[in-house]
């Protein structure tokens, strides 16, 4: 239960929450420990593989509220590209990492409440467990099967937590009341989805479930990593006033991450920006003389190249996806195409289409069409490469498979990253992109194992975890892959491989979906470029586009004329400049239809048409 604050003229003098005192150093594990047992016993062990994280850092949370909102220190944000440390500095701020010395790093107000980080302080991730601890699903699919099992629980009983089968209170245990439930669920727009499946939660509505499920504890500090990536920008609007008023309440106090190249909310007064590898580079606060100065200078601006590969219009092929009045329905739940006539679009070979619309409009449910892995597939007006899942009877056409379509389509996806097994090396991993299943034998012609080794070779830097940054460029020697698995890499290295393996075998479609958050800038770059070039251009340390010195080397080639490209992002820099098509989805249950437009330059110079045409938003924050 969260402790009421004590009278105004009191928190000027209480302690602070969290305290971490100059000098402090943080290790994963106590620094006399012996490692972990090497299972790749060939391999030389790292050089540190328990290097000090934050080196000499003073922090503070405080407990009080500042006499002036510009100067209230009760609301953070940790910046940082990708691999710096965001999510580690977070769990450093609740006790999960060791602090040398043991006594750098209190938490003075909660020991004076008699309260504990592990239950005072809520940490939020979106990458790794969270609401999809609830999720029993073991395959693609089963989200969308119209029979629900007794592991399916509602996301109302998730909130409350009421997902064990013998239900009864602790004693100790922590009781929502009606008013906090009421107030969260409302605040967070949930109240029409407290009956559905945590399973059928679109990927942005899981993330509102995440953090409406910490808020129910009442934590005196909220950690949330990343929360706005994901979210359309109605719904990060929304999130960010709410945590504004939390923030300005220190009810609780408030610490985000960030990516560099994300907007900090107008709310937040004060930052922490990390380098890389656990290093702090500035902690400060915004608002003040050349504060953000500096805090641009350390970030860097890296900014994407123009670098647009459009089909000619005369060359616009065959349809490849062909949607002729879909309705996706649930009972009396329409999912998908709840207008007039449903939702009929058609995407030929050389379109590069952008798919947009809130969370919870059916982004997820066209993938799962297009990829077949939705059961309606077999009764809905949809042709695919031309043929309809099943036939005519007496047509003598052959049935279109699933393997048919899996061989055509390239996906990445939260639902892809979701189910990979954790457990498949990065090698195999791309290779899988010849597999029937992600544990499937790869089918590898010679010309496919080279692009697999020309792939790691050139993205070596954002995949080996043991890169070494004094020998630039990419190295022929691919053993490392195999040594690392899935499960083991970051979350920005985990994404660039499923990008990687959407796109690495020339695909008739390419499919990605949110393919590129969790990336910093400098890597969604450089995968943008490989979308567009492959191996024959790249970035010079300058941030100039560079052709491949030996064209004749070259083995994988950049999006061709031949294929079609399907992008669904909810920020309009993860949206590749090849993209001239867009389908926005409507509000669920609307009843408004789907727009179509096109666009005449790349969407993250036009803001215009971002928010005004396609989002319907003006620009305040």
């Amino acid at each position: 239960m969260r402790v009421p604050p004590p009278p105004f003229v009191k928190r000027l003098t209480s302690p602070p929450v969290i305290n971490i005192k100059s000098g402090a150093t943080f290790f994963r594990r106590h620094p006399s420990s012996l490692p972990p047992p090497n299972q790749h016993a060939h391999l030389q062990p790292p050089k540190n593989d328990n290097p000090p994280l934050f080196k000499g850092i003073s922090f503070q949370v405080p407990s009080h509220l500042s006499q002036s909102p510009q100067q209230n220190e009760s609301s953070w944000v940790v910046v940082g590209p990708s691999r710096s440390g965001k999510t580690t500095f977070l769990q450093m701020l609740r006790g999960e990492l060791h602090c040398s010395p043991i006594s750098a790093r209190t938490w003075p107000w909660l020991t004076q409440h008699n309260l504990t980080p592990q239950t005072a302080i809520k940490y939020v991730g979106f990458y790794g467990k969270g609401i999809s601890e609830v999720t029993t699903s073991a395959y693609l699919s089963a989200r969308y099967e119209s029979l629900r099992e007794d592991t399916d629980f509602s996301l109302k009983e998730h909130l409350l937590g009421q997902t064990q089968f013998n239900l009864g209170h602790i004693p100790g245990e922590h009781v929502i009341s009606q008013h906090l439930f009421d107030k969260v669920v409302e605040d967070l727009s949930l109240v029409e989805l407290l009956d559905t499946p945590v399973a059928f939660l679109s990927n942005g509505q899981s993330r509102r479930a995440a953090i409406a499920k910490a808020l129910m504890a009442e934590p005196e500090v909220l950690l949330l990593d990343e929360p706005f990536v994901g979210l359309d920008p109605g719904a990060s609007r929304a999130l960010s006033v709410m945590l504004k008023t939390l923030a300005e309440r220190a009810s609780p106090r408030v610490v985000i991450s960030c990516r560099p190249q994300d907007p900090l909310p107008g709310w937040i007064k004060r930052v922490v920006y990390l380098e890389g590898a656990g290093e702090m580079a500035i902690a400060g606060q915004l608002g003040i003389e050349g504060a953000e100065d500096a805090f641009v200078k350390e970030a860097g601006g890296g900014s994407q190249v123009d670098i647009i590969t459009e089909a000619d219009e005369g060359a616009l092929g065959e349809p490849l996806v062909e949607m002729n009045g879909c309705k996706v329905r649930y009972g009396n739940k329409i999912a998908l195409g709840n207008w007039d006539g449903g939702l009929h679009w058609t995407v030929r070979r050389g379109q590069r289409w952008g798919v947009f619309g809130p969370n919870g409009s059916g982004k997820t449910t066209i993938v799962a069409l297009l990829c077949s892995d939705h059961p309606q597939t077999y009764s809905l007006p949809i042709k695919l490469f031309g043929r309809n899942r099943m036939p005519e009877p007496g047509s003598g056409e052959r049935p279109l498979t699933f393997w048919d379509i899996q061989s055509r389509i390239g996906h990445s996806s939260p639902e892809i990253h979701k189910h990979m097994p954790r457990g498949l090396n990065v090698q195999q991993v791309l290779e899988s992109a010849w597999a029937d299943t992600f544990k499937g034998v790869p089918k590898l012609d010679e010309d496919a194992k080279q692009k697999v080794k020309a792939t790691l070779r050139w993205f070596e830097k954002e995949l080996n975890p043991r890169y070494s940054k004094d020998k630039d460029g990419p190295r022929d020697d691919v053993a490392w892959a195999q040594d690392y698995l899935f499960g083991g890499l970051s979350f920005s290295a985990q994404r660039v491989l499923l990008f990687l393996r959407a796109i690495i075998k020339h695909p008739d479609i390419v499919v990605l979906d949110e393919a590129f958050s969790g990336m910093d800038e400098y890597v969604r770059d450089k995968c943008m470029l490989f979308l567009a070039c492959g191996e024959e251009k790249a970035y010079a340390a300058d941030r100039t586009v560079v052709e491949h010195p030996a064209p004749e080397k070259i083995k994988v080639k950049g999006l061709g004329e031949d294929q079609a490209l399907i992008c669904i992002s909810h920020v309009k820099e993860e949206v590749p400049d090849c993209v001239k098509e867009w389908l926005c989805l409507p509000e669920p249950n609307m009843g408004l239809p789907a727009r179509f437009g096109q666009l005449g330059k790349p969407l993250r110079t036009d803001e215009d048409t971002w928010m005004h045409t396609i989002w319907g938003l003006n620009r305040r924050n």
